[in-house]
C-alpha cells in the first residue's frame, strides 16, 4: 500500500462548508466507550437537517437508517470484497440487525464479534498470498480481472475467492513490474503488504483494549453518520487534528510531506522554510527508520509502523527537538545517518491563494491578466490556541486583488478548478469582493432561512472576471461561482458543471478529546434561488475535462439529499452603474461571441483532443467489466513516461518549476485566452484567433442602463 500524508497539511480536503461549534456534553473518560455511542448518535440527529432524535424517529425512518448503517458498515469492512465471503456478509448483516437499539442499551458485543471474523479472514488471505507466491508463481499479463468492486459480488465460497485473489495478486505484481522491479522483489513486497495488514490487526489486539475500541467504534459511528447523508461523519481526534491544520494552513512540525511505501516512511517533499529543508541534510526519497524525542531520547524503530503513528512521533511543539534515523539509497551505495531537527511553525504557502501575471501584446496593445489560484477556502479555527494568527483566504484574496489593481491589470482569472470547498464565511466574503453589497448565499435548515450577505461596500475588483471550475470544484467554490454567475458578474469556464454539493456541515468538538461530529445542518441556495445540489454550476463555456464523467458528482454518492428551490434573493445594492466601483454585467452578446471563438480554439487544440479521446476510452472501458493486465500495464507505462518529468517537477521542483507546469495546463491556457478576449471586447477591440481578427459586435459595447429595474434580469 502506497499513500501520502503531509505532516504539514494532514489529510486531503473533503469538500464541505464548515463552522466550529463546541458540544456541551458532560466530561467523558478518554477514548471511545460503548456507552458514549448513543449520546454521539443523538447529537448527530439533533443537529442534522432532516432528523431530531432516535427515540422520536418514525418506525419507517428508523428502519431506513438502520439498514443504511448496516450497508455502510459492511462496505467499510471490506471495500475491495477481497476478504469476506457471501455467507460472512449475510452473517454480519444478521448480527447487526437491531444494532441501533443494542447500542442504546450499551451492548457492543456484536461489533467485537464482527471484528474477530474480519481478523480471521485477514489471516487467511495473508496465508494464501504467501503460499501462492512462494513457489512456482508465473506472471500472466493476459490475466483479465474485474477491479471495480461495484461490478462484482462477494465470493460465494473460499474456492471462488481464491480464484479471484490469484488474479488480484497478478494485478498487484504488475504494478511493481511496471517500475522495472524484478519479479522476486515484487513477490516479496506483495507478501509483506498482506503481512503488514495482519500485523496491524494483531497489534491492535495486543496493544490495548482501548485501541481496539477506538477503531471499532470509529467504524460504527462513521457508518451511522453516512446513513444520514454522504457528508456527515465522525472525526477521530487524529482526523480532527489534521482538519484543523489544513484549514489554518499552519502547523508546528518539521515541514515535510511523507508517504508510506512498502513498510518505510519516505520523505516525498521538503516544505520551503521548514526545519527539514533548512537543515540541508534531508532529501526526497530518504527513508525514516527511527524517531527519537530530544537530542538523547531513545530511537524508536518505525519500519513497518503505520504512517499516521510515525507522524504523531514527528509532530510536536515549536522549538522542541526531534531526532531521526535516516536511510538513504543511491545508485552506488546505501548509507544510514541521524539528524536532529528543531520543530518550528510552518506556513503552507503551496496551499494558499497566489497570484501570477500574464502579459500579452494584442493588435499592438499590451494587455495584462492576473491569474489568481485559490486551492481551498481555508480559515484558522479561532478556538485552537496554536492558531493565534488566524489566517483567512478571504483576507489573502483581498490583498491579492489590491496588488492586482496596483499592477494595472486588465482582467482577473480566478482558478477554483481544484478547490473542494471549506469555510462558509470566507466564501461569502470572497463572493462579495467583486460587487458592492448583497446576498451571496441562503441557508435553509431546521431553524428556518438565513441569508448571508456581503456588507462591505467596497468593490475590490470591478473589471472583467473569469472563473475556472471543474467537476471537482465543490461546495464553497460553487457558492462563489454560482453567485457571480447569478449576478452576471463573471464568465464561468471549465468542466461542464461543478460537483453539485449544496449542503452545509457543522463541526462540533466532543469533550475529553473524543474528536468531533461533522453534521449536515442545512442546504444552501445561490442568489437566483436554485441550489447547487446535484446539478452544480453550469459553465458558460465548456472545456473537455477528464473529470466530466458520470461517476464524478454529488448525485452519485450514497444517500445524497434531494435538491430543492427557494425564492431568488438577488440584491439591487450589488450593482454599481457609475462612479467608483462601477462594474458591467456580462452581456449575452459578449458571452456568445467569446464562446464561439473559444470553441474554435478548443477544437484545434491537440491537448483538448487528447482529453476527448481519454473520455471516450474511459466510457468504452466502463462498458466492459474486465480489464486485461497487459493493456493496463501498457496504458500506465505510457502515462508514466509522459508524466515522469512533470511529476518530478511538481513534487520536488522549485516554486518556478511548479508554476511552469501549472501554466502548461490546457484549461489554464484557454481560460487566459478567454480573459484576454473579454478585455478586448470590453474595450471595443477585436478578438484575435491566431492571426485572424474577429470583429466584435459593437452593440455589446453599449453602456449599461442606469434603470435599476434591470438588475433582476440575470438570465444567460
Amino acid at each position: 500500500m502506497n499513500y501520502t500524508l503531509r505532516i504539514s497539511a494532514g489529510l486531503a480536503a473533503v469538500s464541505f462548508l464548515w463552522s466550529f461549534i463546541f458540544l456541551p456534553l458532560p466530561t467523558y473518560a478518554a477514548g471511545l466507550q460503548c456507552e458514549y455511542l448513543f449520546l454521539i448518535q443523538t447529537q448527530f440527529l439533533k443537529d442534522h437537517l432532516n432528523y431530531k432524535h432516535l427515540k422520536t424517529l418514525p418506525p419507517d425512518v428508523y428502519e431506513i437508517l438502520e439498514t443504511r448503517t448496516i450497508e455502510q458498515y459492511v462496505k467499510s469492512l471490506d471495500r475491495s470484497k477481497l476478504y469476506l465471503l457471501e455467507a460472512d456478509v449475510v452473517q454480519v448483516k444478521t448480527k447487526l440487525r437491531g444494532i441501533l437499539a443494542k447500542v442504546k442499551d450499551y451492548k457492543c458485543d456484536t461489533l467485537y464479534e464482527i471484528d474477530t471474523l474480519l481478523g480471521k479472514r485477514i489471516k487467511e488471505r495473508a496465508d494464501f498470498t504467501a503460499k501462492y507466491l512462494a513457489s512456482g508463481f508465473k506472471f500472466e499479463p493476459k490475466t483479465e480481472i474485474i477491479l471495480d468492486p461495484e461490478k462484482r459480488s462477494f465470493a460465494k465460497d473460499t474456492k471462488e475467492l481464491d480464484e479471484y485473489h490469484k488474479k488480484y495478486l497478478q494485478f498487484q505484481i504488475s504494478t511493481y513490474l511496471q517500475t522495472d522491479m524484478a519479479l522476486t522483489e515484487a513477490k516479496g513486497n506483495v507478501i509483506r503488504r498482506y503481512q503488514r495488514g495482519l500485523k496491524k490487526y494483531e497489534s491492535k489486539l495486543e496493544a490495548s483494549i482501548q485501541e481496539r475500541h477506538d477503531e471499532i467504534f470509529d467504524l460504527f459511528l462513521n457508518s451511522f453518520a453516512k446513513s444520514l447523508d454522504p457528508h456527515s461523519n465522525y472525526l477521530s481526534q487524529d482526523t480532527l487534528e489534521d482538519f484543523s491544520i489544513q484549514m489554518s494552513l499552519s502547523l508546528e512540525g518539521i515541514g515535510a510531506t511523507l508517504s508510506f511505501q512498502d513498510g518505510f516512511t519516505v520523505i516525498e517533499q521538503l516544505i520551503p522554510g521548514g526545519a527539514a529543508g533548512k537543515s540541508g541534510k534531508l532529501q526526497p526519497k530518504d527513508k525514516i527508520i527511527a524517531v527519537g524525542q530530544g537530542e538523547s531520547g531513545t530511537l524508536e524503530n518505525v519500519v513497518e509502523v503505520e504512517l499516521r503513528d510515525v507522524v504523531k512521533k514527528i509532530r510536536g511543539a515549536k522549538n522542541t527537538k526531534v531526532r531521526l534515523s535516516v536511510l538513504r539509497k543511491t545508485a552506488s551505495e546505501q548509507s544510514k545517518f541521524e539528524v536532529i531537527l528543531v520543530r518550528d511553525k510552518i506556513s503552507l504557502e503551496d496551499d494558499a491563494a497566489s497570484i501570477t501575471y500574464v502579459d500579452r501584446e494584442i493588435g499592438g496593445v499590451k494587455r495584462k491578466v492576473a491569474l489568481v489560484n485559490l486551492p481551498s477556502f481555508y480559515s484558522g479555527s479561532g478556538d485552537d490556541s496554536r492558531f493565534s494568527q488566524v489566517r483567512s483566504c478571504a483576507k489573502d484574496m483581498k490583498k491579492l486583488l489590491k496588488e492586482a489593481r496596483q499592477n494595472n491589470v486588465d482582467a482577473i482569472l480566478l482558478d477554483l478548478s481544484t478547490n473542494g470547498g471549506g469555510s462558509l464565511d470566507d466564501a461569502v466574503s470572497i463572493g462579495g469582493l467583486f460587487f458592492k453589497k448583497g446576498g451571496v448565499v441562503k441557508e435553509i435548515g431546521p431553524e428556518g432561512e438565513k441569508i448571508r450577505a456581503d456588507d462591505d461596500a467596497e468593490v475590490d475588483w470591478s473589471g472583467p472576471l473569469v472563473v475556472l471550475t471543474s467537476r471537482i470544484s465543490a461546495s464553497a467554490s460553487e457558492i462563489v461561482a454560482g453567485t457571480l454567475q447569478d449576478y452576471d458578474r463573471a464568465i464561468i469556464v471549465g468542466g461542464d458543471h461543478t460537483f453539485g454539493k449544496g449542503t452545509i456541515q457543522s463541526v462540533r468538538r466532543l469533550p475529553s478529546k473524543l474528536g468531533a461530529t461533522k453534521v449536515t445542518v442545512g442546504m444552501f441556495f445561490i442568489p437566483g434561488g436554485t441550489t447547487t445540489q446535484h446539478k452544480g454550476v453550469d459553465a458558460d463555456i465548456v472545456f473537455p475535462g477528464v473529470f466530466s464523467t458520470d461517476d464524478v458528482g454529488e448525485k452519485t454518492l450514497d444517500y445524497s439529499l434531494a435538491p430543492k428551490t427557494t425564492q431568488p434573493f438577488i440584491s439591487p445594492d450589488a450593482f454599481v452603474t457609475n462612479g467608483a466601483g462601477k462594474w458591467d454585467k456580462v452581456k449575452p452578446e459578449v458571452l456568445k461571441e467569446i464562446r464561439e471563438v473559444s470553441l474554435k480554439r478548443i477544437s484545434q487544440d491537440s491537448e483538448f483532443k487528447k482529453v476527448v479521446e481519454e473520455i471516450k476510452k474511459a466510457k468504452d472501458q466502463e462498458k466492459n467489466k474486465t480489464t486485461k493486465l497487459s493493456e493496463l500495464m501498457k496504458e500506465k507505462t505510457d502515462i508514466e513516461k509522459k508524466e515522469k518529468e512533470e511529476k518530478k517537477s511538481i513534487r520536488y521542483g522549485s516554486k518556478e518549476e511548479k508554476m511552469a507546469e501549472y501554466m502548461k495546463r490546457s484549461d489554464i491556457k484557454e481560460s487566459l485566452n478567454i480573459a484576454f478576449d473579454f478585455v478586448q471586447l470590453q474595450k471595443g477591440a477585436p478578438i484575435m484567433l491566431g492571426e485572424v481578427k474577429v470583429k466584435p459586435d459593437r452593440k455589446s459595447m453599449a453602456p449599461e442602463s442606469k434603470d435599476k429595474g434591470e438588475v433582476s434580469d440575470v438570465t444567460r
